[in-house]
């Protein structure tokens, strides 16, 4: 295996490793948000228990402002989590635009090989049709 072909393996795995960190984010900020949806939930909920029990709304001040702050701690780590997101797509495109640069080169090197073969085989045949000719 030629370094080329090592560049472009290496390549390749950094690649991957990049899409594996930029999936863990993305189920990460699904969860996050799946979090806050049911924050929702359950704050709509609670307003409604707090409708129908009197006792219950007594304590609903107390619990919506607990509520209020629970959903600004999960808000803050959503907005975490997609700054994170877009470090890990800039990282990954990064990343595949080395790999292409990488293989171009292995490209290229291949291209020169083939080239500097078929030259060979040319003036060896030349040789061969040249010594022939002498001989008659």
């Amino acid at each position: 295996m030629s370094w080329s072909q090592s560049l472009v393996r290496l390549a390749a795995y950094e690649v991957e490793s990049r899409q594996q960190r930029l999936a863990e984010i993305a189920s990460r900020l699904a969860q996050l948000e799946m979090g806050l949806a049911l924050l929702y939930a359950e704050g709509e909920a609670e307003a409604q228990r707090a409708k129908e029990d009197a006792e219950a709304g007594w304590y609903h001040v107390g619990y919506a402002e607990g509520l209020r702050v629970r959903k600004a701690a999960i808000q803050a780590q959503i907005d975490a989590t997609l700054a994170e997101e877009r470090g890990a797509r800039d990282a990954l495109a990064q990343a595949f635009e080395e790999q292409k640069k990488y293989e171009q080169v292995a490209e290229s090197l291949r291209i020169a090989a083939v080239k500097a073969t078929a030259r060979r085989e040319t003036a060896e045949l030349d040789e061969v049709g040249m010594r022939a000719a002498m001989r008659r």
